[in-house]
């Protein structure tokens, strides 16, 4: 699951520092608890600074690939770096519940205070992490811990409702079922024996009695509560008093969160987008990569030893600009150039407005005739998958045209110069529905000459939610009403004799969950804009330069079975469903320098019927296996949504295996109401 691909980065093997490994390195806790970690520590007679990565993905196999490629080359470089596994998962004392608890951030703190007080260390911490480290990165950064100094956040969000794998739009993401089901199969593996030694089975047997599906508590939570914003920093940005960087990629699903924390932090802040998907930028495909742990070895030394690096003189925001390129399913290098903003949101930006008219983006407003359409319940295949993964994964957008012909589309005229387009696209729309209960999707595309469609950014809007995501109300039927979407912050080139695409639909398979109806949507010509960020050149463009990608020297794994990914869509033409197969089979291989030998593999279903909603169902199972001196174990975690007019239904089974006995099964079905989603 975590291995990925470093081909393309150079391995340094020689740094300033000698490293010294220690694993485990144990942190116990005021309760008792103690969590697993490892070290990697120069070696010097000098007081150093510390770098913390707290996340439950298990140190010693499932996020070693990475951790050897980054953990030492930073402390090669002076500065230590400890990798923990948070309570409940690989080799840490205690149970792991559910995501981002204030456990687990009371955890991390008293966590930066012991580093903080070992006679090798300065007494200035960092955090970091991509994902659940960004995550955990920022709460901690809001909760203050005095040693923490400074934070790198990368791929992570600060609202947790808006933004993460669960709701969007206040409509129901299918990544909340697949993500539920992955961390299900992950929560059945042991920790390694090498490590705890023969508390292992003990250990190993109070995780799985508790392990449950997080969907059902996730479902029950469809508007945003209390629970999500618990851990979602927008709240208060004021509480983060560290310095924070924050790094991501446009094909990331968690690009939004960079621009709306440059906007709004008040402590020292700097950001980093790129063109990649869910990864660090010097690791994985699409490029171009960058040595971003240069960049990150800038800022520790800035913020956690007082050395001017000049990182602080860097423009604010370093933004890649993607350039003209035919959509496809994954992406060795995208095109696109680097620009610089001081400011964000910057007050260079150009908003321009385009009327939506009789099926044309216009200067001028031109009232006239009302368009009418309705989705098939399929609309929104080609679209891709939520979140993008990297790598040849076919995860990403392909020919939006299919799409379009499902969708009421206005397009502008052929551009006569290039337009640069950086910020996010906002829709002021008025329509009218025929229900009460409706999902809006809005994609702004790049129309090449010869008819190509490729999506730059989109946005979802739950209808029931043009309020308030708080207070759900059901749509005015047969009235006009008007509503607002944001779509996705983008960077983007669109060449001179292309044309501007904005595709409108009421339904939006596979990314969200259908409501329970087909729906009529009615716009009136010339009663709605869209806002575009139009760029301007910047005289430090030309400054934004990083240096090659390097990375450490990476594990070193025999494969054992290959893996592949694949999509594929099939049409049954005699009962006429849908069905989208994926499959990511990380293959087999075996870590020789401690004998642990892993697979994973995940494949997901999707199915619905082009003219029944109802009809949508997800299937997602993940494969484990793990052996590690005397533990053999395999599982498989497999979670079916479906849902009726009233109700979601939500089936979950786990199956654990040791040595091919089956030792532990579990199972539940739950029938949780449809509260507007």
């Amino acid at each position: 699951m975590f291995k990925q691909d470093s081909e393309a980065s150079t391995v340094r093997h020689e740094f300033p520092f000698a490293v010294e490994t220690i694993d485990p390195l144990w942190i116990t806790l005021a309760d008792g608890t103690r969590l697993a970690a490892t070290l990697w520590r120069p070696r010097t007679d000098a007081k150093v600074p510390v770098v913390v990565e707290m996340i439950p993905y298990r140190r010693r196999d499932g996020t070693l690939y990475r951790d050897l490629e980054l953990h030492p080359y930073v402390a090669g470089h002076g500065i230590a770096c400890c990798r923990i596994d948070t309570r409940g998962s690989g080799d840490s004392d205690g149970l792991l519940t559910d995501e981002y608890l204030q456990r687990e951030q009371q955890d991390a703190c008293e966590a930066i205070a012991w580093l903080a007080r070992q006679d090798w260390c300065n007494g200035n911490v960092g955090m970091t992490g991509i994902s659940w480290g960004g995550f955990n990165a920022l709460q901690v950064a809001a909760l203050r811990p005095p040693a923490l100094k400074a934070i790198i956040t990368l791929c992570s969000s600060d609202d947790r409702y808006a933004d993460d794998v669960h709701y969007m739009g206040g409509a129901l993401l299918t990544e909340n079922e697949m993500w539920s089901n992955f961390m299900l199969g992950l929560a059945a593996m042991p920790p390694d024996p090498q490590i705890v030694g023969t508390r292992w089975r003990a250990m190993w047997r109070q995780r799985l009695a508790a392990n449950r599906s997080w969907s059902e508590r996730w479902l029950r939570h469809q508007r945003r509560d209390q629970y999500w914003k618990q851990g979602s920093v927008c709240e208060d940005f004021s509480a983060i008093r560290c310095a924070v960087m924050a790094v991501c990629g446009w094909e990331d699903s968690y690009s939004n969160s960079v621009p709306r924390l440059m906007a709004g932090l008040t402590a020292p802040k700097l950001a980093i987008m790129g063109p990649w998907t869910h990864t660090y930028p010097c690791r994985n495909d699409p490029g171009p990569r960058i040595g971003y742990l240069q960049e990150a070895i800038r800022w520790w030394k800035h913020w956690l030893c007082g050395e001017d690096t000049g990182i602080m003189a860097e423009p604010l925001y370093r933004v890649w600009i993607t350039g003209e390129e035919r959509p496809r399913p994954w992406y060795k290098d995208h095109a696109g150039h680097w620009a610089a903003e001081e400011a964000w949101p910057s007050p260079r930006i150009d908003w321009q407005t385009r009327w939506l008219n009789d099926g044309r983006l216009g200067r001028s407003a031109e009232e006239g005739t009302t368009l009418s359409y309705s989705s098939p319940a399929t609309a929104g295949t080609d679209f891709g998958r939520w979140g993008g993964y990297g790598g040849t994964s076919p995860d990403l957008a392909i020919d939006q045209r299919r799409d379009d012909g499902q969708s009421l589309c206005f397009d502008s005229e052929v551009l006569g110069e290039d337009l640069v387009l950086l910020g996010a696209a906002e829709l002021d729309l008025e329509l009218m529905v025929d229900t009460p209960l409706v999902n809006l999707a809005v994609r702004l595309c790049d129309v090449y000459p010869d008819g190509t469609s490729a999506v730059m950014t989109y946005g979802v809007l739950n209808l029931s939610h043009h309020k308030s995501h708080e207070a759900p109300e059901p749509c005015p039927v047969g009235t006009p009403f008007r509503i607002a979407v944001r779509l996705n912050d983008f960077g983007r080139t669109v060449p001179r004799g292309h044309r501007l695409r904005l595709a409108i639909q009421n339904q939006f398979w596979f990314v969200l969950w259908p409501q329970a109806a087909l729906s009529l949507m009615m716009v009136a010509s010339g009663r709605s804009r869209l806002r575009l960020p139009v760029r301007p050149p910047h005289p430090r463009d030309a400054e934004v330069r990083f240096a090659a990608p390097e990375i450490s020297a990476p594990a070193v794994v025999e494969v054992l079975r290959e893996g592949h990914q694949s999509k594929t869509v099939e049409d049954d033409l005699a009962t006429g469903f849908r069905t989208i197969h994926m499959v990511s089979d990380s293959g087999t291989w075996r870590i020789a320098d401690r004998a642990i030998t892993c697979s994973a593999m995940n494949r997901d279903t999707f199915i619905i019927h082009p003219h029944d909603p109802t009809t949508a169902r997800l299937i997602t199972e993940y494969r484990w296996s793990y052996a590690s001196g005397p533990a053999d174990v395999s599982a498989v975690a497999h979670t079916e949504l479906t849902a009726d007019v009233e109700n979601f239904h939500l089936h979950w089974r786990i199956e654990v295996r040791e040595k091919d006995q089956i030792v532990h099964a579990a199972s539940e079905t739950k029938v949780i109401p449809r509260d507007f989603c």
